[in-house]
């Protein structure tokens, strides 16, 4: 058994992708409002990390791995 399964198992009951996916569908527009602002607050107080969090955030957003592979299930589970 992977790490991962163990801790998920443990922690939230099934993958935490899962629960974000659900969490993001239930509040997109709350979710919306939360990363602007972040933005707001990154480009007016700390511009000088920005371009490294804005990297970051590039990759994660290239490798979609929240997003790939299966069609959206509201309370979808892990494989047992």
């Amino acid at each position: 058994m992977n790490l991962y399964k163990m801790l998920w198992k443990r922690i939230g009951g099934r993958p935490w992708t899962y629960i974000i996916r659900d969490f993001w569908h239930r509040y997109e527009g709350l979710c919306i409002v939360a990363l602007v602002s972040l933005g707001v607050f990154l480009g007016r107080w700390h511009s000088d990390r920005l371009l490294i969090l804005l990297g970051a955030f590039a990759l994660g957003y290239i490798a979609g791995h929240l997003f790939w592979g299966t069609e959206y299930q509201p309370g979808q589970k892990g494989e047992e």
